[in-house]
């Protein structure tokens, strides 16, 4: 398809995603970068992590979103006590037949918010990885295949709260983009007050289907890459693993392991959907900037002395953005 085709069609098909845009923003005020995002993942089929401190409506974002679309959406409170069974599902037994049949688990849904995940402990945080990356689970003997349109959005509280376990590596790196929600200004706090605090909340309907998304990602997936762009994504994920070869010897010691692969496919897939969003059916390295803090800062293990200097992931994804060549 050559670019002016496809030019066209990403932006008859970006309609409905403007609308759901604009239907989202009748709950949620000042919050466009966590639900842009949230679209651009639901369109490069990714998972998010959102992080923030309590009351940042970071579950009403969720709630939202999954309101506005026609599709089944479920919601687990992770606590300390929750088990592994009790995502994925397990064997029931039926003794006047002598047999186990299998209870699927709340995993089977278009929509999962996984909330305040990291009130958990790591074996049932774990429960996720294989739903979230082989899009299946398995109970038992049997393995069952998930909707085409899954998605896991998960919301945890800084580390630093009390009661909060750190998440896996492993669990980590699955998920796409990693969310920092911050406070409102002083307008939108008092947009706030005056749209929540009454007893007449505002309400979305459901505008989208789950046909339409996936047609919507199909046409995401199509977007043109130039060389260019694809090199310029290798570099940027090559210099968090060797820094030196990059001209940022600085930053040598305050990084432990750089970025896998996994975020090399990810950067790629979520600057086509980001470019979508903007209506294009070609990716700039400008895309790649836009979305590369949430793909990257995640990835990052950080040294002890890093943390001694109070240098954080974002400083150092920052720094990798200023040093490789942009094409």
């Amino acid at each position: 398809m050559e670019i002016r085709e496809l030019n066209k069609k990403v932006q008859n098909d970006n309609v409905a995603l403007q609308d759901l845009r604009r239907e989202i923003a009748k709950v949620i005020v000042g919050q466009d970068d966590l639900v842009d995002k949230m679209l651009v993942a639901i369109l490069a089929d990714g998972h998010i992590l959102i992080e923030g401190v309590p009351g940042l409506a970071k579950t009403l974002a969720v709630k939202t979103l999954a309101d506005s679309i026609s599709a089944v959406f479920q919601r687990i409170q992770f606590t300390p006590d929750l088990l592994p069974a009790d995502i994925t599902g397990t064997l029931i037994f039926n003794p006047k037949e002598g047999t186990f049949t299998p209870k699927k688990g709340p995993i089977f849904s278009n929509l999962v918010l996984a909330d305040e995940i990291n009130r958990a402990p790591a074996k049932v945080q774990s429960a996720l990885l294989e739903s979230m990356q082989e899009r299946q689970v398995t109970i038992g003997d049997d393995t069952y295949k998930l909707p085409s349109l899954f998605m896991v959005l998960a919301t945890q509280n800084p580390i630093e709260q009390e009661g909060t376990y750190p998440l896996p590596e492993a669990q980590v790196d699955r998920f796409m983009l990693k969310l920092n929600v911050v406070y409102p200004t002083k307008s939108q706090e008092k947009e706030i007050l005056e749209r929540m605090a009454t007893n007449e909340k505002p309400k979305v309907a459901r505008i989208i289907t789950p046909e339409i998304l996936l047609e919507a990602r199909q046409t995401a997936d199509s977007i043109y890459m130039d060389d260019k762009v694809k090199n310029y994504i290798v570099d940027l994920v090559q210099a968090t693993r060797d820094p030196r070869a990059y001209k940022l010897e600085k930053i040598k010691p305050w990084i432990s392991y750089g970025a896998s692969p996994r975020a090399t496919i990810f950067l790629a897939q979520a600057s086509k959907a980001f470019a979508f969003l903007n209506g294009r059916g070609y990716v700039t390295p400008e895309d790649i900037k836009a979305i590369g803090f949430d793909v990257l800062r995640h990835r990052l293990l950080l040294t002890y002395e890093a943390e001694a200097e109070n240098i954080t992931a974002d400083k150092l994804v920052q720094m990798i953005f200023e040093s490789v060549e942009v094409p």
